[in-house]
């Protein structure tokens, strides 16, 4: 609970309002999901300000606010501090002395959530005990949690988790722990603390913290966390394996229900209390090997506190794994699912593994996701991983862009390529994996909060109502980590949009034609290899690119479904082609006798798809051509003919007559083949359009390009229901002033205010594909209105008018292509204003801009 008088005295803040209410059952800073009666926290922020929706929050309940800038006129209690986030450690500082709860302080880089939740356990047989949620474990959201602390509580139990050098030291500082608990210094947090030895350095604050008459509770078998007993005159405590350590286990025998071992107190004999046992049988429920690191930690601050130990066996007996923490949930076709989708680092990932390892099982199945703030370490800690599970693994499936690094590694291995699939997006995985699953299947499903594992575990299970099981993150009082891009301006691509739009063209042309997705031009700007694995795995066949050197990023990526070049191809690139395994595009008996030679010398066969010009006037043999072409080339060594097609010119226009007449020249070629018995595997001349207008067109195989990525052929062709753009392209707020009248903006002096006007300034330009001239777009999305660009667009940076909207800040959300609020703004308008078409404005999107899925 959290009492008004407490939060003026704390923050010396000043209360503007009315005086009522005098209680709030939390904090929440996050207006969408305040609850009646509750505290909002305006908190500025990196990626936004809290003050821009007190007016939502108050609306919807809450009962006071804590803010920097108040409203006007409050309804509610305001209390007003120089710094919120401030005033937050302070309350916490304030109630912690004046509750007095004795704290037990537990870090590491893992393990510490299950830990705190044993700990805790062990002492409520006891003691009153307090303790926070593990996302809210940190300096900011610490303070949060606490406003369920009570004057009942004896016992505060505080995960202390930190992403800053010094923000360990600040939260012992602030808790000032009696008991320190150290779990494991490994591969975590690297992004932000650089190295094991600089984790070692600030988790081992905690223990420097403690008093004399303290108690530090040591991991025994990690050497650095063995190490911090040198920093602390506590007295300290001891766990592990080796029998050198104070609290021993041994005998570890797991098993479907948990983990059984033996206790051995070596080195505390019961710290005085009496019926402690020499050695003792200890049974958990909790799954995994590594869970003897959480048991014995708990026993350890049991022996702290004195609770007797047929408490202690009892609370360790009943501890079950929390949500997402290797819970055991029923999965569909009577498989079982391991879901540890909560989180995951390099060493929680062969944990979960040694566990999947463990489970008797019919098939063993991973489904593994990214793996986030690795920093340096992140290649290596995904490839051992991937070495890991290809162990033993029956079928592994990888989500997400890191971790195709597992796949990789897997495959080096041994982990042969059909007991493997490579995905990025939850919905893909679901589709995969669920129709396969068995009786005696049991499935891992793990990765890091960025990856939204959960998600997968959903789509899996066999009762929908166990989603109430699941690892909930979109909680007011709780944040999620996202992924950020690493500029300013990015590229947000919906993958599931194109999953989605390649399902449905499959349904249109059916089970007989095949489906080449073209990926040309990096897939239109969308991202070549994400792209192309998401279009295979949801019907597409075969991938279309435009030059040999997209078809080999592609391979080098893992991508083996066959590659056809739609382009010119010189015979001196024959052989990385034939190394590469790409199919070519063929029209030159030169270019085809160089391609035999290099098959030849290399012994392969060199596949070739001939192009055929029907009056598009561009690559191909025209009509007349390609008969005697075909007798010529036709007996050349190690040159397979194993596709014939041609392109239409004006398949997006009104008038299909001339469509027409090239599609009837193209059969009158395949008839003429025919009759000097060549015939093909694959024929295809159908576009988006042709494929959508004229079903003829389909033959055996369709080149699905603009109607994949939600974008409309033309404006005589629509897109069938449903089908929806994958991309969006955002930039934010740079900087925002208001200029008097008669300034200029930007180069040349074009642009020049006629009063006085509020500019933004975005960190978009030409060099990211947003066009300077001739013509340029007219407006962006700020706060869901059209806001007009003013003066040249430079190279990194265009102005814009936000005069019309108000209360425009830096760090604003910008949409360039896409919707925002009730407005949209489509690449086919934007191609209106360029005067150009939605191919050139999506491919036009430099690679600078980051795209994130």
């Amino acid at each position: 609970m959290i009492y008004l008088d407490d939060l003026l005295i704390a923050t010396g803040g000043r209360r503007i309002g009315p005086a009522t209410p005098e209680t709030f059952p939390a904090f929440c800073y996050d207006s969408r999901r305040i609850r009646p009666g509750e505290l909002f926290v305006a908190v500025k922020t990196e990626t936004g300000d809290g003050h821009d929706y007190i007016a939502d929050a108050v609306r919807k309940g809450a009962g006071g606010v804590l803010c920097q800038f108040p409203p006007e006129d409050p309804s509610v209690p305001c209390i007003v501090v120089p710094d919120t986030q401030l005033a937050l450690t302070d309350w916490a500082a304030y109630v912690l002395r004046k509750y007095e709860p004795e704290v037990v302080g537990v870090t590491g880089s893992t393990g510490k959530t299950d830990a705190c939740g044993a700990i805790s356990a062990v002492l409520s047989s006891r003691r009153r005990v307090f303790s926070n949620p593990p996302d809210l474990s940190d300096r900011f959201g610490l303070p949060i949690s606490l406003a369920g602390l009570t004057p009942e509580h004896d016992v505060a139990v505080l995960e202390l988790a930190c992403n800053a050098f010094g923000e360990i030291g600040r939260l012992a500082q602030l808790t000032r722990p009696r008991v320190a608990v150290v779990t494991a210094v490994n591969h975590a947090h690297l992004a932000y603390l650089g190295s094991l030895e600089a984790i070692a350095q600030e988790k081992g604050r905690l223990v420097e913290a403690l008093p004399p008459d303290g108690f530090a509770v040591l991991n025994y078998d990690d050497l650095r966390v063995r190490a911090m007993r040198e920093r602390t005159r506590a007295q300290v405590i001891t766990y592990g394996l080796s029998p050198d350590a104070d609290i021993v286990a041994s005998e570890l025998r797991p098993d479907p229900e948990g983990l059984q071992f033996v206790v051995h107190f070596p080195g505390v004999s019961g710290m005085g209390t009496p019926g402690y046992p020499a050695k003792s049988e200890v049974r958990t429920r909790l799954l995994g090997r590594h869970q003897v690191y959480t048991v014995l930690a708990a026993i350890a601050v049991g022996l702290v506190y004195h609770i007797p130990w047929d408490d202690i066996l009892d609370a360790v007996e009943e501890l079950r794994p929390g949500a997402g923490r290797l819970r055991v949930l029923r999965g569909a076709g009577d498989s079982l699912i391991l879901d540890g989708s909560a989180s995951a680092s390099p060493a929680t990932m062969l944990q979960a593994l040694t566990a999947l390892a463990d489970y008797p099982a019919r098939r063993r199945i991973a489904v593994l996701g990214d793996m986030a703030q690795l920093g340096g370490y992140a290649v290596e800690g995904h490839r051992q991983v991937g070495r890991a599970a290809a162990a033993f693994v029956d079928l592994l499936v990888t989500k997400g862009e890191r971790a195709v690094w597992i796949a990789d590694a897997a495959k080096e291995a041994g982990l042969p390529c059909d007991r493997m699939f490579v995905t990025y997006t939850a919905h893909d995985a679901v589709r995969h994996l669920r129709p396969q699953l068995g009786p005696g299947d049991v499935v891992l499903v793990k990765g890091d909060v960025e990856a939204q594992m959960e998600a997968v575990v959903e789509g899996l299970l066999a009762d929908p109502s166990e989603a109430v099981h699941l690892v909930r993150r979109f909680d007011g009082r709780h944040r999620v980590r996202v992924a950020r891009p690493n500029r300013p301006t990015w590229v947000e691509i919906d993958l599931e949009a194109i999953a989605y739009n390649v399902r449905q063209i499959k349904e249109i042309v059916g089970p007989e034609v095949e489906i080449l997705a073209v990926l040309k031009a990096d897939a239109y700007g969308h991202g070549a290899i994400t792209v192309a694995r998401t279009a295979l795995n949801n019907g597409a066949s075969f991938c279309g690119v435009a030059s040999l050197n997209e078809a080999i990023r592609l391979r080098e990526a893992g991508i083996d479904a066959p590659i056809l070049v739609l382009g010119y191809t010189p015979a001196w690139l024959a052989r990385e082609a034939l190394r590469y395994d790409v199919t070519l595009t063929l029209y030159d008996s030169d270019l085809a006798r160089a391609f035999s030679r290099a098959a030849v010398d290399l012994r392969r066969t060199a596949r070739v798809h001939i192009k055929v010009d029907t009056g598009m006037g561009r690559l191909g043999l025209l009509p007349d051509q390609v008969v005697p072409f075909v007798e010529e080339i036709h007996d050349l060594p190690g040159l397979e003919l194993e596709g014939i097609f041609t392109h239409f010119s004006v398949a997006d226009e009104p008038d299909l007559s001339y469509t027409r007449w090239q599609l009837d020249r193209f059969r009158e070629v395949l008839r003429s083949l025919e009759e000097i018995g060549v015939t093909f595997r694959y024929v295809h001349c159908a576009n988006s359009a042709a494929m959508l207008r004229l079903p003829e067109t389909r033959f055996n195989m369709v080149r699905l390009g603009l109607a994949m990525y939600g974008l409309q052929p033309s404006p005589y062709v629509p897109l069938p229901s449903g089908f929806r753009p994958a991309l969006t392209w955002k930039t934010s707020v740079a900087q925002v002033k208001t200029l008097p009248p008669g300034s200029y903006v930007s180069y040349g002096n074009t642009y020049r205010t006629k009063g006085w006007e509020t500019i933004a300034v975005i960190p978009v330009g030409y060099a990211d594909g947003f066009r300077r001239a001739p013509t340029r777009w007219q407006a962006v999305l700020v706060r869901g209105q059209r806001a007009p660009i003013v003066g040249r667009v430079c190279m990194d940076q265009t102005m814009i008018n936000v005069t019309h909207i108000p209360n425009v800040r830096v760090g604003d959300e910008v949409v360039l292509i896409g919707r925002q609020g009730d407005d949209e703004i489509t690449a086919e308008e934007v191609a209106e204003w360029l005067g150009t078409i939605n191919y050139e404005v999506v491919s036009e999107i430099l690679a600078r801009v980051p795209r994130v899925v």
